[in-house]
């Protein structure tokens, strides 16, 4: 192409894009290195922070469906009271993503390009949803030890490693706690009786831990533990010395202490039922060690744990325990229930949260915050939604908050409870429908970016944000989808930085523009919703400087996208920039 006067172009196509990555890593941080995000809450601890950096969601680099059929509540316009996994991704940066292909399974599991979108394997399983749910649960998938192979759960108690999960074949190996010969004999018996009904945790050595619901003699319901070398399970009632409970309570992922030496699970009589936390000795066998009524801070009566929640402990930095559950007498807190707060034995009962019946709190260190002036040496991020619901009477001013797990104030609605000091709020962004305040904010864990003092967090308005931890504001979000009322999910950090978020059934793959910081007016947007990008597509914005070109090209050619860039010469600093985007693929 010849150029005009006044003007210079760039020809970027995929053969520079060794070059374009070079200048990339230069200006803007994309890469965190070979960090993987492994399972629910990223690690056996669910903390769900990572090292970072993440971008700024201000593009769909690309979009899948997790549910190929969606269950609305009243139609098209409902909400869609579905939990669904946590994507994982391997430090390769292979993102995999549990998919439910019909109303209430089956279910498969799909390993995709980061960069791309490209599938690059699918593999079915015969896991079936656990018995006794209202809202649909999650089939929650993990990565083991060095991302060797990906672990998702199968019908009867069976849970499959599929090796190689960066590769497009891979051998399957099907685990069994029960002892696979055991199985072997009598799988229609197994698998019409055992369900596993958690998300799976796996430790670095290549143990899976979850919760099972069991009908099968001699097998019944609670904590199973399996590996290449065999398995082990123990009752739920065993865990807690009460012959009255039933189960692990449904969607509860078991954590692990920072030595692996203590696994942490929930468990209760029935749904919206009391129950114990427990601390469970992780040794050749699984063994009880401590357990500890669950309380109503406010009341002094028996928590409520919900089976349509998706909470699960979280093991901060001191082995200290944190996990939600809903109050005694509902909804009387405005149906927020309380994050519960323990110490690694569970012996000592701590200051507790505001908000806590569906969300796994997040660790923040301290030295993220610079306005922080406490001694703790991090904080909890968690939901701190204020329902408006009629007959819940909540203010409707949904936020998310940062908690100082050591200090305290008067809580926000029982003002007679000393719970968690707010130290950051930020309030959702969009007006609700046909209710006070605005749309509530849909994460069951935040991810949390070190690197850039920031959080990723989802919203029922269908946008995702990064939240500040540094000026305590939002960046403006970027919207994948209608405003959709929506069981809460998770948000994820790839290592090379790219944010994923579900909305209304897909998950997104979100990426900066290359301009860095927030998108301003005229900048470049592609669709937020999930449509495909055309292969030509054109826009016009403007940036500081020709050095614009070299950041957009290298971010587009990381995509295997062909690029031409069009530069206008001008006197100002800032100079329009035309991107053609050739997608030749």
């Amino acid at each position: 192409m010849k150029s005009q006067p006044g003007s210079s172009t760039v020809i970027l196509r995929r053969w520079i894009a060794p070059l374009a990555v070079v200048g990339l890593l230069a200006i803007l941080p994309l890469t965190a290195g070979a960090q993987s995000w492994s399972g629910y809450g990223r690690n056996p601890q669910h903390n769900a922070s990572f090292p970072g950096p993440s971008q700024v969601p201000q593009i769909v680099r690309w979009a899948t469906p997790v549910d190929l059929a969606p269950q609305y509540s009243g139609g098209l316009s409902g909400a869609l009271y579905t939990h669904y996994g946590s994507p994982v991704i391997t430090g390769k940066n292979t993102v995999i993503v549990p998919v439910k292909t019909g109303a209430n399974g089956p279910f498969e599991v799909t390993a995709l390009h980061s960069a791309t979108g490209q599938v690059i394997w699918t593999q079915s399983t015969d896991y079936t949803l656990p018995p006794g749910y209202n809202w649909i649960p999650p089939m929650g998938i993990t990565l083991t030890g060095a991302d060797l192979a990906v672990a998702y759960p199968g019908a009867g108690g069976i849970v499959y490693l599929r090796s190689s999960p960066d590769k497009p074949t891979g051998t399957i190996m099907p685990l069994a706690f029960m002892g696979l010969k055991n199985y072997i004999k009598d799988p229609l018996s197994y698998q019409s009786a055992i369900h596993i009904s958690t998300p799976l945790t796996s430790d670095g050595d290549g143990n899976i831990y979850f919760g099972y619901i069991s009908s099968f003699p001699g097998i019944p319901s609670g904590l199973a533990k399996v590996s290449r070398k065999g398995g082990t399970f123990i009752a739920a009632s065993a865990l807690c010395n009460d012959g009255g409970i039933e189960k692990v309570v449904m969607n509860c992922a078991p954590a692990l202490s920072w030595d692996g030496k203590s696994v942490y699970v929930a468990v209760n009589r029935s749904n919206f039922s009391d129950g114990y936390l427990c601390q469970v000795g992780n040794g050749a066998k699984l063994t009880p060690m401590n357990a500890v009524h669950l309380k109503d801070p406010a009341t002094g009566q028996d928590a409520r744990l919900s089976d349509d929640g998706t909470a699960s402990p979280t093991v901060g930095p001191d082995n200290d325990v944190y996990f939600g559950v809903l109050e005694s007498n509902f909804p009387s807190h405005h149906a927020r229930g309380w994050l519960l707060h323990f110490d690694s034995s569970l012996a000592q009962t701590k200051t507790p949260g505001s908000f806590g019946w569906d969300d796994s709190a997040s660790v923040v260190p301290s030295r993220l915050v610079p306005s922080y002036r406490g001694g703790s040496p991090y904080l909890i991020l968690t939901k701190y939604n204020d329902y408006s619901d009629q007959g819940i009477n909540g203010s409707g001013q949904n936020k998310v908050a940062l908690l100082d797990p050591s200090a305290t104030e008067p809580d926000p609605i029982e003002n007679t409870v000393q719970s968690m000091r707010e130290i950051l709020t930020v309030v959702g962004p969009t007006p609700n429908t046909g209710q006070a305040g605005v749309r509530e904010w849909c994460i069951n864990t935040a991810a949390i970016d070190e690197a850039n003092r920031c959080a990723v967090i989802n919203s029922e308005d269908g946008h995702v944000y990064r939240w500040s931890f540094v000026t305590n504001t939002l960046s403006p979000g970027l919207q994948l989808a209608p405003p959709t009322g929506e069981a809460y999910t998770p948000t994820v950090i790839g290592p090379d930085g790219a944010v994923y978020a579900i909305n209304n059934a897909k998950l997104f793959c979100c990426i900066s523009t290359g301009l860095g910081g927030a998108a301003g007016a005229g900048a470049p947007v592609l669709p937020g919703d999930g449509t495909e990008l055309p292969r030509t597509t054109r826009w016009a914005f403007t940036g500081p400087s020709p050095t614009i070109a070299l950041m957009t090209a290298s971010l587009f050619a990381l995509a295997g996208l062909s690029l031409a860039l069009s530069l206008r010469r001008t006197t100002r600093r800032a100079v329009p920039v035309v991107v053609r985007v050739d997608d030749r693929r």
